[in-house]
């Protein structure tokens, strides 16, 4: 098998493709210091890779039945890690139990949910050095945690971020296994992930890559993004919610240091004077105060009013597709300046729908408040007799006044959409799981799986509510 020298690597990581609304680039700087060390050696490269008889790397022609993900033959064309066991494959492909307890690695925070990023898509962050080590954790069991994780969202566009920084050779899982879970994830987490964000690449990831690439098609190829520095990823994702591990901040650090670099001005995420049209990244009371239509903003009432369309309302998959990168970009700068924004003309439901997420997303405090937080989280754990008053309570005399006026009017809104939910297959719960990390979120802890599903839970209570909560 020819294995690139660390040199080549990193002269490739070094060469930057332009990145487009429809490509992405290999990375999002042309510079980075590569760790010298890998986290495997070739050794174990050789041993479990076969070097296949023909190399046919140069094109990747796709099915015409393939959705362009992945090659459906890939494993025969390439004659891979063909002397897996019959073991090995019943993991990869085994089917995941409801009942299995996941708590023993859910514990460790490996795998977190941090809502939503700029362009509408959840976001699913793995960090590498959280992981323990391999005598305490069971890989297996991790693989089936990560595909039980994942099915409760690759229904929906989504993205990936993956912190590699810490890992290492006492935590580290075998090459074999990453062939496996590469195996196991076949084309339904494939189709709808938009984005997958490596961050703090070493020579490792390069190998890794080069070594996967026959089995990947170019489509799937574009989604990759090698991510240098932690900066890079303010333009794609909300980087204060990211939570980011401390370990992951500090080595960011020293790789800046290293190179004599400082975070550029124009990426930073300070937020200087607003504009007095500003409609992203302020507080409902400054859009009360600069808006003569009261707290409900100029940008939330254009978006539902193009949206409350019985054509629109019975769109297939409304807010839980993404929309053009650049496009929602554009929109954004315009209701942020002021301008008129004609969303027949754009004639793209989706793009209304992305941008009223990212509305609410971008509040400066969530719509259900910072306060409401603790109560939400606990909200599930209660008794069914009990949870109605304590929702009244919540929301009729601890949510500020403005917060009720424009939960209410979008609650008005979500309930059409749930009218026709037999077109648009959006019902309560998957409206829930698209609003509820956009509704409330904590101010000083990240956000975990089992946070997430009691959000989610309220969002639904108040959607089935609806009635009960705001027409009294």
């Amino acid at each position: 098998m020819n294995v690139k020298s660390e040199t080549d690597l990193e002269g490739e990581s070094r060469q930057t493709r332009h990145f487009s609304d429809e490509s992405y680039s290999s990375s999002l700087s042309d510079y980075h210091d590569y760790e010298p060390q890998l986290e495997f050696d070739d050794t174990e490269l050789e041993q479990t890779v076969d070097t296949p008889e023909k190399e046919e790397t140069t094109e990747y022609l796709e099915s015409p039945m393939s959705d362009g993900t992945i090659e459906e033959n890939f494993e025969e064309e390439l004659g891979l890690i063909s002397d897996l066991s019959d073991a090995d494959t019943a993991v990869a492909n085994e089917d995941i139990e409801e009942e299995e307890d996941f708590s023993d690695i859910a514990k460790y925070g490996i795998v977190e949910l941090v809502g939503d990023d700029n362009y509408g898509r959840k976001v699913i962050v793995i960090s590498a050095c959280r992981l323990p080590s391999n005598k305490t954790l069971n890989h297996d069991t991790l693989l089936r945690y990560l595909m039980h994780t994942l099915d409760q969202y690759v229904e929906n566009d989504y993205s990936l971020v993956y912190f590699h920084y810490g890992l290492n050779s006492k935590n580290k899982p075998s090459l074999s296994w990453l062939w496996r879970a590469y195996k196991a994830f076949g084309r339904k987490y494939k189709k709808n992930l938009k984005a997958l964000y490596l961050v703090h690449p070493t020579g490792f990831i390069k190998l890794i890559s080069q070594l996967f690439k026959p089995a990947i098609s170019v489509k799937f190829g574009r989604k990759i993004m090698y991510v240098n520095y932690l900066h890079e990823l303010k333009q794609h994702l909300h980087f204060d919610q990211l939570c980011t591990p401390q370990p992951v901040i500090e080595h960011d650090q020293q790789l800046l240091d290293k190179l004599n670099s400082r975070l550029p001005h124009s990426q930073s995420l300070t937020f200087h004077t607003p504009l007095d049209t500003q409609q992203f990244k302020v507080s409902l009371h400054f859009i009360k105060e600069h808006n003569d239509g009261g707290p409900i903003a100029p940008v939330m009432q254009q978006c539902i009013k193009y949206l409350d369309n019985p054509d629109i309302l019975e769109t297939e998959g409304l807010f839980r597709r993404s929309a053009s990168t650049l496009t929602v970009k554009t929109v954004q700068q315009a209701f942020n300046e002021g301008q008129a924004v004609d969303f027949v003309e754009l004639g793209d439901p989706h793009i209304a729908a992305v941008i009223l997420k990212t509305f609410l997303r971008e509040l400066t405090e969530p719509l259900l408040t910072f306060d409401l937080f603790p109560d939400i989280i606990s909200f599930q754990r209660l008794d069914k007799m009990e949870k109605l008053e304590v929702a009244r309570a919540l929301i009729l005399k601890r949510l500020p006044d403005d917060n009720y006026i424009v939960l209410k009017y979008l609650l008005e809104f979500l309930i059409k959409v749930i009218d026709r939910s037999d077109l648009n297959k959006m019902t309560s719960s998957n409206l829930a799981i698209v609003f509820g990390p956009n509704l409330i979120w904590s101010q000083n802890t990240q956000a975990s799986f089992s946070s997430v599903g009691a959000v989610n839970h309220f969002s639904e209570f108040l959607l089935s509510h609806f009635d009960q909560l705001f027409t009294l």
